[in-house]
This record gives structure tokens, sequence and C-alpha cells, in this order.
């Protein structure tokens, strides 16, 4: 079908205002910004550098945040109060001192969530404006390294715990921000047929990054470390270490051959405070012209939230659920993210070609019933969440990539940034519920495994509101 870009889209120049993009009825609709990128060619160069990019910053997700850090040290038996840890595993509360430092870790992700809530549209509105885009990620990035390079402080002692959650937290907080710059630079990378797979490689890149990083971690630990001492956390701590300088030396690329995006022509740049004001006005033209791409945004927020719970908590699941040794726990993960990145980057050719909302709604349906198969089989020994884990993974990656996809499709020129800024804030403005369902259930029902059911909970919720999601009606117009 053909779809008329309207009047007061794009730019001023008739050769970008007028075209009529031709796109199968599928979801795969007109873009608004990308348009701008119709009859370029984007040097390879620029594509695989800004891919990169989450290859430098996926042992952040991966081995800190997800399989090795926090599962498998943060919230471990290190930081329980020595008297209840002398009780063992078995006593009933040592297990409910393990579930509060779960849920502990939960708040502490709710409380990044609510800062990145007020400032994330802000910081993008402000980098479309200025066209920094590229400065304010890199700004991020830096503040995220050394995040993870202040985890090398953090002692097996109770006394650190605090400090090491509000570490993970913040270092959560400037990725998510550094996020929102990356992600509105997908259109500075690809056009309207390429997005779906560039957005995938994106992806698929982060988790193959995180496939060797876990690699390396699992060999390093194989060959004892090289005799170094490893008392006091100081395996861990040396892992936090060496993901910030990987994230160094794999954010250079960026740094050399992307170019900065250009300031967005007739935005003037405006204060701080005032740029809340410029927002909620844009807030307003965005429900008025475009209810498609505002309600997808409230779609997404919680549906994104279930599947950040999944990858969030999914460790601690394998290793206080289902038994897992720290060995496996880091297997799972290189297995898990290899699965991962593979399904994404192949998903990427299924969205240019059907639609990023069937690639969405197909993932969600998926994860539903996996994820309710690993609650109600979790006495049924590990080999349920090797099979079942490893199938969550399968549909995890290509449901986030379509959704950025789907949102670059949407967005108008030289108003990335904002829309991106959006999409984290309405995210973070859901990011209490899986995290906040996964406290509430393990800290009601003392055991880790209910969590499981508060995540699909809210998956289940974003699964029902995508399904009223109509996309390809109303393209957004540029102010």
């Amino acid at each position: 079908m053909s779809e008329k870009v309207p009047d007061n889209d794009v730019t001023n120049t008739p050769s970008t205002a007028r075209k009529v993009p031709v796109v199968a009825n599928t979801g795969a609709v007109a873009v608004a910004g990308l348009d701008l990128q119709e009859g370029t060619v984007v040097p390879r160069k620029q594509v695989f550098s800004w891919a990169l990019w989450d290859w430098a910053t996926q042992p952040f997700n991966s081995v800190i945040l997800t399989f090795v850090f926090v599962a498998l040290y943060l919230v471990g038996d290190d930081f329980m109060d020595p008297a209840i840890r002398a009780l063992g595993p078995q006593h009933p509360d040592y297990v409910a001192a393990a579930a509060q430092l779960d849920s502990q870790f939960g708040f502490a992700l709710f409380i990044g969530g609510l800062l990145i809530m007020l400032i994330a549209p802000i910081m993008g509105q402000r980098g479309d404006a200025s066209g920094s885009r590229k400065k304010w990620l890199l700004v991020n990035t830096a503040i995220l390294i050394i995040c993870m390079a202040l985890l090398f402080f953090i002692e097996a002692s109770p006394a650190y715990f605090l400090f090491g959650i509000s570490l993970i937290s913040a270092a959560s907080v400037f990725s998510e921000i550094a996020g929102v710059n990356y992600n509105a630079m997908l259109s500075q990378v690809s056009t309207r047929k390429t997005v779906g797979r560039v957005s995938g490689l994106g992806w698929g890149f982060g988790y193959l990054g995180g496939i060797v990083a876990l690699v390396i971690v699992v060999v390093i630990t194989q060959l004892n470390w090289f005799g170094m001492d490893t008392s006091n956390g100081m395996a861990y701590r040396m892992i936090a270490l060496g993901s910030a300088v990987w994230a160094i030396l794999f954010t250079i690329p960026l740094l050399l051959n992307v170019p900065e995006v250009a300031p967005t022509p007739g935005r003037p740049q405006v204060g701080f405070f005032r740029s809340y004001v410029v927002l909620w006005h844009d807030i307003v033209r965005l429900f008025r012209m475009s209810r498609s791409t505002f309600w997808f945004l409230i779609a997404a927020a919680i549906y994104r939230d279930g599947l950040a719970g999944v990858f969030a908590f999914g460790a601690i699941i394998a290793a206080k659920v289902f038994g897992f040794s720290n060995n496996e726990v880091m297997i799972f993960g290189i297995v898990a993210n290899l699965v991962a990145g593979v399904s994404t980057i192949i998903s990427g050719r299924f969205d240019d070609r059907f639609g990023a909302r069937a690639v969405i709604l197909f993932a969600l349906g998926g994860l539903l019933v996996t994820g309710l198969a690993v609650f109600f089989l979790h006495d049924a020994g590990s080999t349920v969440f090797w099979v079942a884990g490893l199938i969550l993974c399968l549909f995890v990656g290509p449901a986030q990539a379509s959704s950025r996809a789907l949102l670059a499709r949407l967005s108008p020129p030289g108003h990335e940034g904002e829309i991106f800024g959006l999409y984290a804030t309405t995210g973070r403005a859901a990011s209490f519920m899986a995290p906040g369902l996964w406290a509430l259930f393990t800290g009601v029902f003392a055991a880790t495994h209910w969590g499981i059911l508060g995540i699909m909970i809210v998956v289940a919720v974003g699964f029902v509101l995508m399904l009223f999601v109509k996309v390809g009606k109303d393209p957004v117009p540029a102010s």
C-alpha cells in the first residue's frame, strides 16, 4: 500500500517532504526521520563502529548486572549477617535473608529508574537541539565506566552491600542515559529499508560481546586466576575492573568513526529547567498528532520492563531456584548470550520483512508460555532451566531490537533523541513493576521462585496493551 507523508512532515524541501514510500501493511511503516536517509549509502565502518558500542558496554549487563558480579557475589551470603550465614542454606532464616538481599537489589534498581525517568527525555531533547548526541553518549559512557571500576572496592562484607548496590544503580542510570543517545544515532547509520537489520546488528553485537566476556571469565576461573589470591571477593572485583577496561577499548571505534549529528534547525537551545516546559509541549503534540506512537511508548514501557526483569533476575533464579553452581551460571550465561545474539541478528530480517509489531507480539507470546513453564516446573531440576531459560533468551533479544527499530521508524528528523528519551523515560516510569513485583512476591512468599510469576505478570500486561497498538496510521509530524 502507499502511504503519503503529511505536508508538514520531515522537511520543507519538496524532494523529501513529498516522498510516498511503498510498504507492506505489516507494521513496517513509512519512516518519518529515516526518510532523510533515503538515497544515501551509510559506510559500513560507521554501522559497525556504532554497533560496537553495544559490544563495549555489554559486560555491564551480562557480566556485572546479570550473570556474575551481582548474582554470584553481591547478593550472595558474603553480604549476610555472619550469624545467619552460619545457619546454612536449609535454614528458614538463611532463606529469608537471601530473599531480602534480592529484594534490596531490586529496590536499588527501582531508585535508579526514578532518576532516569526524570532526566532521560531532557538529555535526549538537548542532544537533538544542540547536535551533541555523540558527546553525551561518550560522557555518560565514561561515568558508567567509572562506576564499574569503583566496584573493585566492594569487599566481601555486609558493610559494603549498600555501596555496592548504589554503584550498580548509578551505573544503570548512566548506561540508560547513554543508550538514549546511542538509540537516537540509529537514524544516522541506517535507512528505512535497513533499520531493522542495523538495530538487530547492534543488539546482536551486544549479546555476542557478552559471550566473549563471559568466556574470558570462565577460562580465567578455570586457570585459578593464575594463582592470584582471590579471597575477600578479589576475583569478582577484578572482573568489574576488567569490564571497565573492556568498555574503554571498544568505545574507541564509535569515537573515531561515527560523526556527530548536526543541530536540529529551528529548535532553540533553552535552559535545563525550561527544557521540561518544552518537553511537556512536545508530549502534548505527540499525543494529539500521533496516538499510535504515544500508546506504543506506554505498551513498550511495560513489556520492556518485563524483558529487563528476565535478564536482571535470570541468573539469580538459576543459582537459587535451580541450584546452578557458579561455573554453571557463567556457562549458562555464555550459551544464553549466544542464543539471544544469533536470534536477534536473524530477527532483524523478519522485522524488515513482516514488521516490528509482528516480531514483538510473537516474542512476547513465546516469553509468556516459557516463563510460566519455568515457574510451574521450578522443582523439576536444572534441566528445565537449561531448556526453558535458553528459550526465554531466544525471544528477549528480538523483542528489544524490534522495539527500537519500530520507534526509529516513527521518529521525525531532529527529534530522535527526544523520542528515545521518552522511550527511556516511559520505560523507567514502569520500571518499578518487574523489580517491585519481584520484591513483593519473593518477600511475601519467602521463596525466590515466586519472583518469576511477578515478572511474567508484567510481560502479560505489556503483551495485551501491544495488541491495541496500531502502527502505520499516523506518522509523527515534525514541529
